[in-house]
């Protein structure tokens, strides 16, 4: 196995015994001869008695080496020297399980010592919250996770979240008030361990959703679960709610519409749409938001014309661009209706609202739900 570049750092021999071995001075100008020459002198003297020493050469393995050896020591066929492995696996365990489950994935590539302890179940009950609250019969069908730390992975998958127990009207568990609201789905955010929740398209008001000739719900190939189509109306509301003591404490929240424009829709581009958030303490934060963008879309002249014109009036009278949607990787589109914090002292419910009362005609949003999840800020 090949080596990284020699490096020379010494000698071979020792000084003789007896004899004093000073380091290199170095002196500048203005210190005067005498002084100079004194400290050559006794630097002469003190090297007088030394023989002369060939380099010593120390050979760094290079990368590759250090991989090979890196990986003996994770798997075990290679003893673990270093200090850090003498500490105990619980006292590893309980300073791991104070950071997030990012950093307690990132410690298990240190060390096998850090490796055993940062997948214990001590670590990942902590990111595993106690007041989960109740789950669906059947929601983790198949065999139990075999550990916490696969409970939690299993919990944190977006593609697999759960539906809550009172969604369902299954109740295996006493009734929860918190849960009242309607249809909900959870899981948890991978980095942080913080609770998620999608609010379904039936746990939702939506304005005259059960008029047949406004709306109509329906099953597509990519929601688990029904959905809402706005086939003709001229205003229309959708509103949610979910209780503070269900969030993750001293958290930061964004509300998300989740939704589809087919390209047969209309009427949803302009004016924009009002989305507003009710905080627990009595906040209002309101923002503008546009649910049908053109980006990427082909679009005639017609319609390309009169987007311009009146965003250039809205843009005059307000001075501000509307918030615009994103894609998704699931190929749904969301929209960021606002930001809110959970404070610990928070008790009450955090409401939201997407408005637009516009007297024009609108057509084709699909509705899947809205969306509760923790927002980094800064």
């Amino acid at each position: 196995m090949g080596v990284g570049r020699p490096i020379v750092i010494g000698s071979s021999s020792a000084a003789p015994t007896g004899v004093e071995e000073h380091p290199a001075e170095v002196t500048g100008g203005g210190g005067g001869a005498a002084g100079g020459g004194e400290r050559s002198h006794g630097l002469v003297r003190a090297a007088a008695g030394v023989r002369r020493r060939s380099p010593v050469v120390i050979q760094f393995p290079n990368t590759a080496e250090k991989t090979v050896r890196a990986e003996k020591l994770l798997d075990g066929s290679a003893p673990d020297t270093s200090e850090i492995a003498r500490l105990p696996e619980d006292l590893l365990s309980a300073a791991l399980a104070l950071t997030t489950s990012r950093g307690a994935c990132r410690a298990a590539a240190v060390s096998r010592a850090f490796r055993d302890a940062a997948g214990s179940d001590a670590v990942w009950a902590r990111f595993v919250l106690r007041d989960l609250p109740p789950i669906a019969a059947g929601e983790l069908a198949g065999p139990a996770p075999p550990s916490k730390k696969d409970l939690f992975l299993r919990l944190s998958d977006r593609r697999l979240r759960v539906l809550l127990a009172d969604g369902l009207r299954i109740r295996p568990v006493p009734k929860n008030p918190l849960l009242a609201h309607g249809l909900k789905t959870m899981w948890l955010d991978r980095g942080s361990g913080a609770k998620c929740y999608m609010l379904l398209a039936r746990g939702l008001h939506i304005s005259w959703g059960d008029t047949p000739c406004y709306w109509r719900w329906m099953d597509l190939p990519d929601s688990r679960f029904k959905v809402a189509q706005l086939l003709n109306v001229c205003w229309f509301e959708i509103r949610g709610k979910i209780h503070s003591k269900m969030l993750s404490r001293d958290t930061a929240y964004a509300v998300y519409i989740v939704f589809k424009t087919p390209v047969e829709s209309y009427g949803l581009d302009y004016p924009p749409q009002k989305a507003s958030i009710d905080t627990v303490a009595g906040k209002k934060i309101i923002r503008k938001v546009c649910l049908q963008s053109y980006k990427g879309r082909h679009v005639n002249r017609w319609v390309t014309m009169r987007l311009t014109r009146e965003y250039k009036s809205y843009r005059r009278g307000h001075g501000r661009n509307p918030v615009l949607p994103q894609e998704r990787a699931d190929g749904w589109m969301e929209l960021e209706m606002g930001v809110f914090y959970n404070k610990v002292s928070d008790d009450g419910e955090v409401r939201f609202s997407l408005l637009q009362t516009s007297p024009t005609s609108k057509r084709g949003l699909i509705v899947q739900g809205i969306e509760i999840r923790p927002k980094k800020l800064g």
